[in-house]
Parts: structure tokens; C-alpha cells; sequence
């Protein structure tokens, strides 16, 4: 393979496809798309590894290069309310972010982020689809989280803003705050979620900015979507913008999506690396703390894997 096609190559994996656990919406693994065609070239990123590193060369033609360290402990820089969460051993999720050498520039190209169906986002969503889309241990990890991270239920003061939102947050039952925003794609759903106190519909990936003043929200979360965003940067940007110093932002992912609606970087990679994607979205946005992450994974190899890629608003941001 020529220097100038230094791709992650498509990893193959013995599982089929799957769909989710209540309903009929057809959620992919994302590592299962070996079986399907995609839009973005090929072969995509390759993965070098080593016996104790590996390197991750992300992005198109530049070849930058990330190096991580297979045998580094996580480091969760004090936020044991957040690290509580942890498997026993931290896993090859856990560790993609330790102590990333980041390229210079955003390594990712516009073609990373092209996705099998370009068609209106609008349309796809128009749809309601009271589902779920991770099954149910995954579920109750990421509530059990979300109860370890969020403040208590009427805790004065506190805005959280759940982005890429729907007729279902999975916050602890019976949460409440003062102001809990959701922004989705589709209004029959959000208008079935009991958490929300106001909603409002917004495609993100046709308008990035966000509607809300600076330093308008404490918390920002986002369940099982940000491998949608085909404008991560600009997104993130905002989230910064829009949050009080501080503030915590909470991405949560499995390994199943629509992977017709889903990015090219995404399909073609594993779960570290999307970690390490995610992770990216934060460091070249600016003005966060550097990003970590965490595997809530109920049931490894059981059940839906499960995990958050994190970060904070700098104080002085």
C-alpha cells in the first residue's frame, strides 16, 4: 500500500448483524459494515500494532500518527465520581486516551465523515421510532452512570442539555431539573419524554450552531449519536460555547448504529478507536480539559458494550 493511503483497514468480525432489543429498527454493529458497501474509500485506516503500542494512523493522506501506550494504567485525573464506573482492568477503550501524542491539525478528512446515505436526515427521522436502541443491561449501565454523574434530582439552578435527543434519555427514573433541554430530529418523540422540560427539533448536520446563549448549561449529554455528526468540529465548538465553565459533556456509545446513516470513519473502526474519535471532537474544539474515557460495559461479550468519552469545560473558557 502506497504512503498516501494509510488507512485504517476494515476489520472483519465474525458477528452478523443485529437489530435492536425492543422493536424493529435495524441497528448494525458498527464493525459488521466488512459485509456492506460504503461510501468512503477503501481500504480506510490501517491499523500497525506492536507488541506493547500500537499506532493509529488517523486520517487521509497526511498520515498523521497517534501513538498510545497498550500498557498504561487509566488515569482519570481525580474524578473518582466518574472513574467509579470502571471494569476491574481498564479495557483497550479506557486506554485510547492516555496521554495521546495529537497531531498538529484535525487528522480526519471531509470524506471520513460521508456516510452510505446522503439523503435528508429529515426524512430518515421522519418517522417516530419509539425503540431502543442498545438492549437492556446496556441500559441500566448507562442510568446507573448517569446517577453517579448527574446531580440529584432538583438540585437548584442546574441546565443539562441532551443532545441528539428522543422519547427516552435514560436518566434515573423520575429524574427531574429545573431545565432539561432536548434537541432531536423528531418532535412525536421528544415530546414523549418525561424528563424534558422543553425540546427542541434541530438537525444538527445541517445547522451546527445551537440555539442557546454562552454558558447557558451544566451538562451535556448525547446517547448512542454522536457517530452521526458529519460536523463533529463545529458541534463541539458550540458545546463548549454553550456550556458554564466547568461544565461536563457526556458522549455515550455502543457498537451499533445505522450504518447507512453513520460516518465512514465510524463503520470502518472499532470501539477504541472510536474512543479515540470522540476524543478527537473535544481536543481539536478547544477550550476542554483533555477528554477520557470509561467502559460501562454491563456484560463484556454478554451484552451491548457500553461507554462514554467525557470532558470539561476549561474554568477560563
Amino acid at each position: 500500500m502506497s504512503k498516501t493511503a494509510n488507512f485504517l483497514s476494515l476489520r472483519s468480525n465474525p458477528l452478523p448483524p443485529i437489530f435492536s432489543s425492543t422493536g424493529t429498527s435495524p441497528f448494525l454493529r458498527a464493525s459488521s459494515a466488512l459485509n456492506l458497501p460504503t461510501a468512503a474509500s477503501k481500504p480506510f485506516h490501517r491499523w500497525i500494532r506492536a507488541s506493547s503500542r500500537r499506532r493509529l494512523v488517523l486520517g487521509g493522506f497526511g498520515g498523521a500518527s497517534l501513538w498510545m501506550n497498550n500498557n498504561m494504567s487509566g488515569n482519570f485525573g481525580g474524578k473518582s465520581f466518574i472513574a467509579s464506573a470502571r471494569q476491574t482492568n481498564p479495557s483497550p477503550v479506557e486506554q485510547a486516551l492516555n496521554k495521546v501524542d495529537w497531531p498538529e491539525t484535525f487528522p480526519f478528512k471531509e470524506e471520513d465523515f460521508q456516510r452510505f446515505d446522503e439523503s435528508s436526515d429529515s426524512t430518515f427521522y421522519e418517522a417516530p421510532r419509539f425503540v431502543t436502541h442498545i438492549d437492556d443491561p446496556a441500559i441500566a449501565a448507562l442510568t446507573k452512570y448517569y446517577s453517579k454523574v448527574l446531580p440529584q434530582s432538583d438540585t437548584p439552578g442546574v441546565s443539562i442539555l441532551d443532545m441528539c435527543s428522543s422519547w427516552v434519555s435514560h436518566y434515573p427514573l423520575g429524574y427531574r431539573q429545573e431545565r432539561i433541554v432536548g434537541m432531536g430530529m423528531n418532535e412525536e418523540e421528544l415530546k414523549r419524554n418525561p424528563v424534558l422540560t422543553e425540546y427542541i427539533v434541530q438537525d444538527l448536520n445541517v445547522n451546527p450552531k445551537l440555539p442557546f446563549e454562552d454558558n447557558s448549561f451544566q451538562f451535556i449529554t448525547n446517547v448512542v449519536s454522536v457517530d452521526y455528526l458529519t460536523k463533529p468540529l463545529e458541534v463541539f465548538k458550540e458545546m463548549n460555547r454553550i456550556l458554564k465553565p466547568g461544565g461536563l459533556a457526556l458522549m455515550s456509545f455502543s457498537n451499533r448504529c445505522f450504518f447507512t446513516k453513520a460516518i465512514s470513519i465510524w463503520t470502518s473502526t472499532g470501539d477504541a478507536d472510536h474512543a479515540l474519535i470522540v476524543g478527537s471532537y473535544f481536543h481539536y474544539a478547544g477550550g476542554f480539559e483533555a477528554p477520557q474515557a470509561v467502559d460501562i460495559s454491563p456484560n463484556p461479550g454478554r451484552s451491548d458494550p457500553m461507554y462514554v468519552v467525557y470532558s470539561r469545560k476549561l474554568p477560563m473558557a
